[in-house]
């Protein structure tokens, strides 16, 4: 019989697929105590579950490249460290050698002590990272399965399926899709998570917040996920599939029409022209953005380069993939970030600082890199070398106050006459810019801009620190909005500082990709946009249909607002007089 659910889209589109369900949560395991002669096998066999897990972390950590490498890594490691915990596995080992335990049920009770200790948490955020117990320890139960049948692996990887879950992980998200993943519905989550981020990135129809999901849905029931209405369809009757071939067929259209915008002028409807760029690390993200008429890339990161190997790249390494990049956008100009690593991120080169607190607000960014000064300078010195091959930027992380945009400068100017002294040929000039993604560094922005030649506001982090609400953490997903007051205020005081200075500024966060919020920022005073290549045409085609004037007009009414309730009513009365 039909049914239909309801949640939030996270991921546009639509996906017609057989439901697999994935429930960490729940474990079906052998509660029949174990006999003497039987703990040393029990313990052999946990030991081989979990050395199973530990590799496909391993493996899966091995296959991820560029964007992938970036988001998913971190949380691969933090999985892997878990499977090492040593009080983890005491305690495992202890359960089945002195309580008698089987090694499913083992797993099942140390997973329940700790999901106690984490729901007992006061702190919103520490209380949502038990979601990692629950996906760690729900890997050894499906790795102590394999081991019984490789059968059950090979069901969990066929193509043409609806992954339904409470969460899903971000490694795992990047996993199924390379098996053929169609769509995701998750019965909690947030539409700002990584792996909601991912599935926009994937073209995966996603959506979080499916109350019913894991109760209404079984394996095998045919699923088709509406990322367009935000709807489930349980068993699809013939009007929902003919609703669902409709929609291909308009899809299809509506690929083709917008690959016709690939190298079109960028401007409004009144004839105002903007400015599109591509956020870019890897060699495909560079050539669809060539593809899809960028304008230049706007965020080049270059800590792919910390991250895919062990030890520091040299400056000769990093000046070779600076070149190629310059080389690839055939003179369109190129803003390479600086190392952005910090300690909640994976750090193969052995930079960051561990043990931090709260590592989102400790030793990252600039603040890193100016702890390192020799290692910043071969990446500054290898920017400057491959200045000659193009129109390259110079984009500093994580800035609080103008003395660091400064102490930059200073280094920038001393491998500058390093690199004559030796002989290399130098542009005669490359800009240096601020990533406005501190609150601070908002509020002074004035300071900053006089040491600076540009700006680019970084959203998701700023948001994450003027709302104090992490975008991963579920029960805060009312809170992180692009759309908060506080929010809109921040960025219009940001990006009329730069307007009225007279340099470029940019926004390379989430929002800039997403046509949704296109009429926002152009009403702030916005003309230039960097995005994931895949959103260029999207978001071409949502300013074509704008009216600039309008909406610049109506800027000072939006920043008095003060709910998001009120900004929206502005904004949808402007557009449907207009």
């Amino acid at each position: 019989m039909r049914r239909q659910l309801t949640g939030a889209i996270a991921a546009p589109g639509m996906a017609l697929g057989r439901a697999r369900l994935v429930q960490p949560n729940i474990f079906h395991v052998d509660t029949t105590p174990l006999r003497s002669e039987e703990v040393e096998a029990e313990i052999e066999h946990l030991h081989m579950a979990l050395d199973t897990a530990r590799q496909e972390l391993h493996e899966l950590r091995g296959k991820l490249h560029g964007a992938l490498a970036r988001e998913v890594g971190d949380f691969i490691d933090a999985h892997s460290l878990l499977l090492d915990d040593q009080e983890l596995l005491r305690g495992l080992d202890e359960l089945v050698r002195v309580g008698h335990y089987r090694a499913g049920a083992a797993l099942k009770l140390q997973r329940d002590r700790l999901a106690a200790v984490f729901d007992a948490m006061n702190d919103p955020y520490l209380k949502s990272r038990g979601e990692d117990i629950d996906q760690v320890i729900g890997r050894v139960m499906a790795a102590l399965q394999q081991q019984a049948s490789a059968e059950e692996r090979k069901l969990a990887s066929r193509v043409g399926e609806i992954l339904v879950s409470d969460t899903v992980a971000p490694a795992d998200m990047a996993n199924y899709t390379g098996h053929g993943l169609l769509g995701v519905v998750g019965s909690a989550g947030s539409v700002y998570s990584h792996s909601a981020i991912l599935a926009r990135s994937f073209n995966l129809p996603m959506l979080v917040g499916v109350r019913d999901a894991l109760s209404a849905i079984n394996d095998d029931d045919l699923v088709l996920v509406d990322g367009e209405k935000g709807e489930v369809i349980v068993h699809p009757t013939a009007q929902d599939l003919q609703r669902y071939r409709t929609w291909q067929r308009e899809a299809a259209n509506e690929g083709r029409r917008l690959a016709r915008l690939a190298h079109a002028p960028t401007k409004t409807r009144d004839g105002v022209h903007l400015r599109l760029f591509a956020n870019a690390e890897q060699s495909s993200d560079i050539a669809q953005a060539r593809n899809r008429g960028a304008d230049g890339i706007g965020l080049y990161r270059s800590e792919f380069l910390f991250l895919r190997q062990r030890g520091l790249p040299g400056e000769e390494e990093q000046f070779i993939a600076y070149r190629d990049v310059l080389l690839g956008m055939g003179g369109l100009p190129v803003t390479i970030r600086t190392l952005d690593l910090g300690a909640d991120k994976a750090d193969a080169a052995g930079l960051v600082i561990r043990g931090e607190d709260n590592p989102a607000l400790g030793v990252r960014g600039v603040r890193l890199s100016l702890r390192y000064p020799d290692v910043f300078s071969a990446q500054l010195r290898a920017i400057l070398r491959a200045g000659v091959y193009g129109t390259v930027r110079i984009l500093v992380p994580m800035v609080t106050h103008a003395g660091e945009m400064a102490a930059v400068r200073a280094l920038v100017r001393q491998a500058r006459e390093d690199l004559r002294r030796q002989g290399h040929e130098l542009p005669e000039r490359i800009d240096i810019g601020a990533m406005i993604e501190v609150p601070a560094a908002a509020i002074g922005v004035r300071s900053i801009l006089e040491k600076s030649d540009f700006l680019a506001i970084g959203t998701n982090d700023l948001a994450q620190y003027v709302l104090a609400a992490d975008r991963n953490n579920d029960a805060l997903g009312d809170l992180y909005d692009p759309l908060h007051p506080a929010l809109l205020r921040v960025l219009g005081h940001v990006i009329s500082a730069a307007r009225r200075a007279g340099k470029p500024v940019s926004l390379c966060g989430e929002i800039a990709g997403d046509p949704i919020y296109a009429p926002m920022l152009v009403a702030l005073g916005l003309c230039e946009f960097s995005m994931h290549p895949s959103q260029l045409l999207r978001v071409r085609d949502k300013l074509a249909n704008l009216d600039h004037g309008m909406l610049r007009a109506l800027a000072p009414s939006l920043v008095r607002c003060y709910t998001r309730d009120a900004v929206e009513e502005q904004l949808r009365e402007a557009l449907e007089r207009h």
